[in-house]
């Protein structure tokens, strides 16, 4: 990666999951810095992927920002011991429900522009902030799955509020339902992201796009994105009602088969109900 001799600057010193560089005039790079975890996020790395947007708003020195993961993949989403935890404790479910509520309004309500960078596999809090990023470039190799009903609970965190108007209800549902992957290369094809290309050109192309993003009208920019961005916020109760059925699924029985099933590397086999 391409880095300036510029420092990202003291409110990104509290940051210890994402690491930051300025790889152009204007331009944050943040990254997903777990790499030996493939970028899953534990508890800590959750509350800062949702609140850094609150400091890049703020920050007068960004006018652009580049989200990208260290390592082989994007980000592997969340990982068991927080997933464990909000099966067991209510007040977990609480937090995360507050922090993955923040993530989305937090991304959408940013002033400024975010480019995001996918390789690899991409997956949870990940890919809510890889496609609801204004421009989302993909690795042709990349994997983009969201693999919540596989996991046993509802496709909460980002699905419902940006998918089908992405990529329409129909391919929505297929992909959301059976937790089917989708390649970075069939992802643009589908309108899922905005742009693919070879894994070796991305960082590249994705700095390029942000430092464009950097060097136009700042105002008309920003009030685009504001003005595009009310086609999610109508969207907003569909995300909180997806949400919050998400966290309601976490004290169930389907999410510990769906656990125990990832742990055991075998096939889940949930239990039946007629109660839903």
């Amino acid at each position: 990666m391409s880095k300036s001799n510029a420092a990202p600057g003291a409110a990104y010193e509290q940051y210890s999951s994402l690491a930051f560089d300025r790889p152009s005039e204007g331009v944050l790079r943040i990254t997903l810095n777990r790499p030996e975890r493939l970028n899953a996020l534990d508890a800590r790395g959750h509350d800062e992927i949702a609140r850094v947007w609150r400091d890049i708003d703020a920050d007068p020195t960004v006018s652009a920002v580049v989200l990208c993961g260290a390592g082989k993949a994007f980000s592997a989403g969340g990982d068991f011991e927080m997933v464990e935890e909000m099966i067991d404790s209510f007040d977990a479910r609480a937090r995360v429900w507050r922090e993955s509520k923040d993530l989305v309004y937090n991304i959408i309500n940013c002033s400024k522009p975010i480019v995001s960078a996918i390789h690899g596999s991409a997956v949870g809090a990940g890919l809510v902030a890889a496609l609801l990023a204004d421009i989302s470039v993909a690795a042709r190799t990349a994997r983009l799955v969201d693999g919540h009903t596989r996991l046993g609970v509802a496709a909460g965190d980002h699905a419902a509020i940006v998918w089908p108007l992405l990529c329409g209800m129909a391919k929505a549902k297929y992909h959301l339902l059976l937790c089917e992957p989708v390649s970075g290369e069939k992802a643009e094809q589908m309108g899922l992201v905005s742009l693919a290309v070879d894994e070796a050109d991305l960082q590249d192309t994705a700095v390029s796009i942000a430092t464009r993003l950097a060097n136009g009208a700042p105002s008309a920019i920003r009030w685009t994105k504001y003005a595009l961005n009310n086609w999610l916020r109508q969207a907003g109760p569909t995300f909180d009602a997806s949400l919050a059925l998400e966290m309601f699924g976490f004290g169930g029985p389907e999410v510990k088969e769906g656990v125990a099933s990832f742990r055991e590397k075998r096939g889940p086999v949930f239990p039946r109900t007629t109660t839903a």
